[in-house]
């Protein structure tokens, strides 16, 4: 028997099904761990393909799964609510990274729209706004945006979009990776650009920067390493602003010429050469420094586009579907969540 469509509403019915369009074609890009005193944080931050940044509590998220409900495939996954949430970014936000510890913590975010944005943590997680209400009831301290490139006849190019960001809380910097095809050194405290880095032929999708000292000069180094659609990694002298290596993985490669790309790049610290990678496949790998692979983990998001590791060894793996999978250095998944839209 057909339902009554007395009341029907061809309007409610579509705004129903873009909603619900929209939740499972959001993209986690990237996620980051909260400064903490506890090496376990638990507190994650979520930067969007709807330009959000948007903070999680992990021990929340684990609070509200049934128990005994495991992650299986086809699963309905538990949506959360964020503990703060800003509307960071017009246009996709990218990245986001923290500078500082303690009291002076800034949230840095990048996004689409080629801008570099910064807001107080503190501000962040001790405001009393409801979280409905939340998205620009805080003030940006920091705004940072890509330079124009002109061109014949006073043509000025669009603002080129900042795809990635690290800091450099010693030297007062953030390095951004920008779809121009170049890097940028910013001075935090002025918001103008430092340094330029170039010699890629195409946009770069990421950046890390590593503090070094140089044994010879006994003085302190900071050393960035790009990725680019290029096909290569470059590793930058930030006294010189230059080029000291290229790292071709396609040079002696039979594959040469199939369609690649440097999109993702880690630096350990720690010395146990531990790899992370996720990708195209529901997996999270992981590698020795030899390539052996250690173990592959099933993880929620169909497309992952990024892994952050946190000191204590907990993973959070972000992808397709707005969907944030935090697995144990056991391998074990403490919780799965989709995002929700505020």
């Amino acid at each position: 028997m057909c339902g009554d469509a007395t009341n029907w509403n061809e309007d409610e019915y579509r705004e129903r099904i873009l909603k619900e369009r929209e939740v499972h074609t959001r993209n986690v890009f990237r996620t980051a761990w909260a400064p903490s005193v506890n090496p376990s944080s638990d507190t994650i931050v979520v930067a969007s393909s709807d330009g959000s940044v948007a903070s999680y509590s992990i021990s929340s998220c684990i609070s509200k799964l049934p128990v005994g409900v495991g992650n299986t495939s086809g699963q309905r996954y538990l949506v959360a609510e964020p503990n703060g949430f800003l509307q960071g970014h017009e246009g996709p936000a990218y990245d986001a990274k923290f500078y500082l510890n303690g009291k002076d913590t800034l949230l840095l975010s990048c996004g689409d729209d080629g801008r570099i944005r910064g807001w107080r943590w503190e501000e962040i997680i001790r405001s009393d706004v409801p979280i409905s209400l939340q998205g620009n009831h805080i003030d940006s301290v920091l705004d940072m945006v890509n330079p124009q490139h002109k061109g014949p006849w006073g043509a000025v190019s669009p603002v080129p979009e900042i795809n990635a960001i690290a800091v450099d809380t010693r030297g007062g910097s953030v390095f951004s990776a920008a779809g121009d095809s170049c890097a940028y050194c910013w001075d935090v405290e002025t918001g103008k650009i430092k340094m330029v880095f170039r010699g890629h032929s195409d946009y770069l999708h990421c950046i890390v920067a590593r503090n070094s000292t140089d044994q010879v000069a006994f003085c302190f180094l900071i050393l960035i390493v790009t990725g680019s659609e290029d096909r290569t990694a470059r590793l930058w002298d930030c006294r010189s602003g230059k080029c000291i290596q290229v790292i071709d993985p396609e040079k002696d490669n039979k594959s040469k010429g199939l369609s690649s790309f440097v999109g993702c790049l880690t630096l350990d610290a720690s010395e146990s050469w531990l790899i992370l990678a996720v990708g195209a496949e529901p997996l999270l790998h992981r590698f020795d420094i030899n390539g052996k692979t250690l173990s592959e983990i099933q993880c929620a998001p169909q497309s992952a586009f990024s892994v952050s590791l946190n000191p204590s060894g907990v993973v959070a793996v972000g992808g397709y579907g707005g969907l944030v999978d935090v697995i144990s250095q056991f391998g074990s998944h403490l919780c799965t969540f989709r995002c929700r839209r505020i």
